[in-house]
């Protein structure tokens, strides 16, 4: 470079070049490596260490082909190479409407816990042609983890076409009162029908329940009114018999009431028959003491006891006849004139004893 002075000479002058210097900072190689080492050790880690939860299982494929099941625990698999088998699950989701919401999600784990299935109303056709709404309950378990997920490809569709084809034949085989008083008998059948028609599928059912059965409005209100009438039938006969019931036992009352009656009766002239007896006897042995004191008493005075008694009687009945208020006239017989001369026999009697004294 050269410079120029004012005096216009010229003389060189010594300069430095001007460069500039940037701080960039660039990552070593030998960093790099390490780094991708530990992202790859996080990655095996993560894709080759499975924890499975109690009650679960996952079915581990090996370049597409069955390797193993994974259980409860912790277990260990080759990334890249083990690859989970995905199975579809069935999810239920209630709306805000009422309504409920099912959706069909694929996951690598396996539920072995019993599920329950809310099958939607299906309208079924029982044997006397009638159309009913029937909503039932599917209670199953998977009980192996392969043959679910390999025999049949989507387990929650299977079990809920097959409930409800199998509903429908059950349902047509019997009549709607049967249907309405069976329950048991159909969750009987439809759980044998479906456990055996499940098993190759590694499920066990076990019950079914019928949730509602649902005439049409107008069978209802037929079923009601007949209804109404058999329990007024039931009632009618119920009274009938009650009224039959207490007639019967009135009657028997009155039987009974009657023959107590006639009992009483019969032992009350019994005991009056003894009574009058034993007062008859009394009587005659009092009449039989005085006739013996009496005839001791005439023989001693020397008359006739016989005579006595005749003029006793004939005055004793000669009282009755006069004893009433319309009794004026006595009409004495002519064979009375020798119970007269009684009377005098009597007179003498008593004068002689009289005497004796």
């Amino acid at each position: 470079m050269t410079a120029i002075c004012s005096v216009g000479k010229t003389f060189p002058v010594k300069t430095t070049p001007l460069t500039t210097t940037t701080n960039t900072r660039t990552m070593s190689p030998s960093l790099i490596i390490p780094l991708l080492l530990a992202f790859f050790v996080v990655f095996l880690v993560a894709k080759g260490v499975r924890i499975i939860q109690q009650s679960e299982a996952m079915v581990i494929e090996r370049f597409g082909k069955y390797r193993t099941t994974l259980n409860a625990g912790l277990n260990i698999i080759i990334p890249v190479f083990d690859k989970p088998r995905e199975i579809i699950s069935r999810l239920t989701r209630d709306l805000p409407d009422g309504n409920k919401y099912i959706q069909f999600i694929k996951k690598e784990r396996i539920d072995l816990r019993e599920s329950v299935f809310d099958f939607p109303k299906q309208n079924v056709i029982t044997k006397d042609n009638v159309m009913t709404e029937i909503n039932a309950l599917l209670y199953f378990q998977v009980m192996d983890p392969v043959k679910a997920t390999y025999e049949i490809e989507n387990l929650p569709m299977a079990i809920e076409k097959l409930t409800q084809t199998t509903l429908r034949n059950v349902i047509g085989e019997m009549d709607l009162d049967e249907c309405l008083t069976s329950r048991d008998t159909i969750n009987g059948k439809l759980r044998v029908i479906l456990d055996e028609a499940s098993h190759k599928w590694g499920v066990k059912v076990n019950r079914v329940e019928l949730q509602d059965i649902n005439p049409p409005r107008d069978i209802r209100e037929a079923m009601e009114k007949q209804m109404r009438a058999e329990r007024d039938k039931r009632a009618q006969i119920i009274d009938a018999e009650g009224s039959k019931r207490a007639a019967v036992l009135q009657a028997e009352g009155i039987q009974q009431a009657q023959i107590t009656t006639a009992e009483g009766q019969k032992q009350g002239q019994i005991l009056e028959a003894e009574g009058d007896a034993q007062s008859r006897i009394r009587r005659a042995q009092g009449e039989a003491e005085a006739i013996r004191l009496v005839t001791d008493a005439i023989k001693g005075a020397n008359a006739d006891p016989a005579n006595y008694l005749i003029a006793m009687r004939y005055l004793e009945t000669l009282e009755a006849m006069t004893s009433g208020k319309d009794n004026k006239v006595v009409y004495i017989p002519f064979e009375a004139t020798g119970v007269l001369s009684s009377l005098g026999g009597i007179k003498e009697m008593l004068v002689g004893t009289q005497l004796r004294n």
